[in-house]
């Protein structure tokens, strides 16, 4: 109880509450409204630390699972916070603009990322350099363009399972896209969103940065949690795989050792001379034939 309480705290100081003005308020936050001062919605915190716990507790065993977890904040606001926090335990991310078709057309996308990396290739590798300036400019342009807009989710192959995103109605394309796919939601929801579009809502203010860095530093500590956990049971099972298979190379060691004294003993009782015998009765007197001839022919030249 003692940690909801500093939590609670931690979130008024950062100004979660205050929600938009009661004229912007959409009415299924109604439930999430703990009262209205001045005008303004103010957020049940309550409301808020449930939502977080409940969030950061599925996102750390989806994580655990070892799947990967998309953030999406294109708002001036939460770009940088949720660029360095996705950057920090290694998920994709989605800050500068959301193409559309980002999911429901991913292969398309994945071209792009590819001509992004063999241009990035080309200039590590310095082949870039055969080209005229004029190609290695646009070359270059093209690159830079892709890697603000992709470079977030240049490491994922397929489709992420969950989706993060701050501003639910700022981002509705990107959650009309996960809701095609079958993608699960999470969102922090302000007091003029449908908190019914996202599976997992978080009622705080998504505006001011204080709000958006306390709600996704927590998020990612769960999930840096859940991925820690499954990189210590990999190391178990591991370190228990190695031991039966030392246990097994052991006892192929001594299989082997013991074959081997076995093919000395039938060798060193007779095996080796019966081949020799063989090799100069035929081979030896075959070989024995030849030498004259040869030595003839040599006679002869």
């Amino acid at each position: 109880m003692e940690n909801n309480t500093s939590l609670q705290q931690q979130l008024l100081e950062a100004g979660v509450h205050f929600g938009h003005l009661k004229k912007k308020w959409n009415p299924k936050m109604l439930p999430y409204i703990f009262a209205e001062k001045k005008g303004i919605h103010i957020i049940d915190l309550n409301k808020t630390v449930e939502g977080l716990q409940e969030t950061a507790a599925a996102l750390k065993s989806i994580a655990k699972s070892g799947k990967k977890i998309m953030f999406v904040a294109t708002k001036k606001q939460a770009k940088e916070i949720v660029s360095d926090c996705a950057k920090r335990i290694n998920m994709p991310f989605v800050t500068e603009r959301w193409l559309g078709g980002m999911l429901t057309n991913f292969n398309t996308v994945r071209k792009s990322v590819k001509k992004m990396q063999s241009i990035e290739k080309m200039l590590n590798d310095g082949s870039i350099d055969n080209l005229t300036k004029k190609e290695r400019l646009t070359l270059t342009r093209d690159k830079d363009k892709m890697e603000k807009v992709l470079g977030g989710i240049a490491q994922i192959s397929r489709v992420p399972a969950a989706l993060f995103l701050v501003d639910i109605g700022h981002e509705h394309i990107a959650l009309a896209e996960a809701k095609r796919l079958n993608i699960t939601t999470f969102g922090m929801v302000d007091t003029n969103c449908d908190p019914n579009k996202v599976e997992f809502a978080i009622p705080a203010n998504d505006d001011a940065t204080k709000s958006i860095a306390i709600i996704v530093n927590y998020i990612v500590a769960a999930i840096a949690e859940g991925l820690a956990e499954r990189q210590a049971e990999k190391d178990e099972d591991d370190s228990s795989a190695d031991s039966e298979e030392s246990a097994e190379a052991k006892a192929a060691r001594f299989e082997q050792k013991a074959d081997g004294g076995e093919d000395r003993g039938k060798r060193s009782k007779g095996g080796a001379p019966t081949k020799r015998r063989i090799s100069s009765a035929g081979p030896g007197g075959a070989g024995g034939g030849r030498k004259p001839a040869g030595g003839g022919a040599g006679g002869a030249r």
